[in-house]
């Protein structure tokens, strides 16, 4: 909402002091085709030409992230830290073999089960996975394993990346193109350079709008978008740092308990919980695992 209001914003505030200022909408809004389809369309091409199809479709789906904001929410983190410590416990009271059972089918692990937005999440999941085998293989170098989740998590990363580059290059090309399709308008006015200087006046004025275009679609929207979509990855990152934080924790032999406090304070502040609702979940979901919780088993 507040990004929808901002875009509006930046609308109201540019054309309205056009306006105020005495500005005829009419001028911009009889070259505004032309010149949309001279900026904004080359703008698009050197995207295409410059990234493939994934990249592209990461881009789309991007643009949607930027009005709904990160996925993962307060209690998402409250699950990964129960699902975690869920995990560790198993490993410390009943071995590697019963953990295996969880990590290596987590759709079939009555753990996992209840946490289904981390289960679908298959960079979360993996992560998860992936490094506690590693910890019923006996690699329980917490420094070692630390730098194999950090590559993981910065490849992941760089990669969730890619589109909001994409971005930001077309947003540092479209001055450029503003240009381009100020020079085309420049070079139709040198044409007519026998008409009278109102027709000629016009005929400049649409060639300027080109340029005002480019600008401001790089300054005003591109960008702006572009800078969000990287704010999103970066707070969407923070969940795998928890991970990473919980699990080089236990194997630094801290309690389970004391690994989920830990990642407790790796949680963006505005999304922690708070020791005692931790303490609490963490207890609720101790007792449904002691109650029955892992029923089949």
């Amino acid at each position: 909402m507040l990004q929808i209001a901002g875009l509006a914003g930046v609308f109201v505030a540019v054309f309205g002091g056009y306006i105020l200022a005495g500005g005829h909408m009419g001028v911009i809004l009889h070259a505004l085709g032309a010149e949309m389809i001279v900026i904004g369309g080359s703008g698009l091409m050197t995207m295409l030409i410059a990234n493939d199809a994934k990249c592209m479709a990461k881009v789309m789906k991007g643009l949607g992230a930027v009005f709904a904001g990160p996925r993962w929410k307060r209690a998402d983190y409250a699950d990964l830290l129960c699902l975690t410590f869920l995990l560790m416990r198993t490993h410390q009271k009943e071995g590697p073999a019963k953990l295996e059972r969880h990590i290596e089918k987590p759709q079939e692990s009555p753990i996992f089960s209840r946490y289904p937005k981390v289960l679908r999440d298959a960079p979360l999941r993996d992560l998860v996975c992936d490094t506690l085998r590693c910890v019923t293989l006996n690699n329980k170098d917490p420094h070692r394993v630390g730098e194999m989740m950090e590559g993981t998590i910065e490849k992941r990363f760089n990669e969730n990346l890619k589109p909001v580059k994409a971005l930001s290059n077309m947003a540092d090309a479209l001055p450029a193109l503003g240009i381009v399709a100020a020079v085309l308008g420049v070079i139709k006015a040198m044409g007519a350079i026998g008409e009278s200087p109102a027709v000629l006046g016009g005929m400049i004025g649409s060639a300027l709008v080109g340029t005002f275009l480019g600008v401001f679609l790089s300054y005003g929207l591109v960008g702006p978008i572009a800078a969000r979509m990287k704010a999103i990855q970066e707070e969407e990152r923070r969940i795998l740092d928890v991970t990473r934080a919980v699990i080089t924790s236990y194997l630094d032999n801290l309690a389970p308990q004391l690994c989920v406090e830990v990642g407790r304070q790796v949680v963006p502040s505005h999304l922690q919980l708070s020791y005692d609702e931790l303490e609490t979940q963490l207890r609720d979901a101790g007792r449904a695992k002691a109650d029955g919780g892992e029923a089949g088993e």
